[in-house]
């Protein structure tokens, strides 16, 4: 089994592809499509705006790659869900700025499927599109406790990583039995 791609090999592929925005923004509005669709109605190289014809190409593979792993982990019966954010080596203030896109992206994606009325959605989903919608414009404070603001972003982190798996898992109920 392959290793599921990373942040920076995802901003690669993108770049190679023409793709402007973050590698996290990309990442969400894959995520949020695949809650609103099939996985197989959801041509990869169509989310990005700009994007150079790549059929066939490394980079165009990886994507479909991705848009499978992102689709199975999002099923995933134990929430093995992650973003795909920059790691933790990487400066709070732009994992935050990432943390955001990936927000702003998801949103994308998921208003981009079949028509979602939000009057339909339970509370909890509506919850969650509310702080997803919060979450776009987070940024680091002046806080001068490095530690404190390291734990509120992971735990930013973990509210998208489970709220995301109850997105999916709100039109697809049947999903987490579907896995073995």
């Amino acid at each position: 089994m392959r290793e599921t791609l990373r942040y920076d090999e995802l901003a690669d592929a993108l770049s190679r592809l023409g793709f402007k925005q973050d590698a996290a923004e990309y990442h969400g509005a894959l995520c949020g499509a695949v809650c609103g669709r099939e996985p197989t109605e959801i041509n990869p190289l169509k989310l990005l705006e700009g994007a150079r014809d790549a059929d066939g190409n490394e980079a165009a593979q990886a994507l479909t790659r991705l848009r499978g792993e992102s689709a199975e982990s999002l099923v995933d019966g134990q929430l093995g869900f992650e973003p795909l954010l920059p790691d933790d080596e990487e400066e709070l203030a732009h994992r935050v700025r990432a943390l955001g896109a990936w927000c702003e992206g998801f949103l994308f994606g998921l208003a981009s499927g079949k028509a979602l009325s939000m009057n339909s959605c339970s509370d909890e989903m509506k919850e969650i599109v509310r702080d997803f919608t919060e979450f776009t414009r987070a940024g680091v404070g002046d806080d001068e406790d490095g530690e404190l603001e390291e734990t509120a972003y992971a735990e930013l982190v973990e509210y998208i990583r489970v709220g995301a798996q109850l997105i999916y898992m709100e039109p697809h109920e049947r999903a987490p039995e579907r896995v073995h």
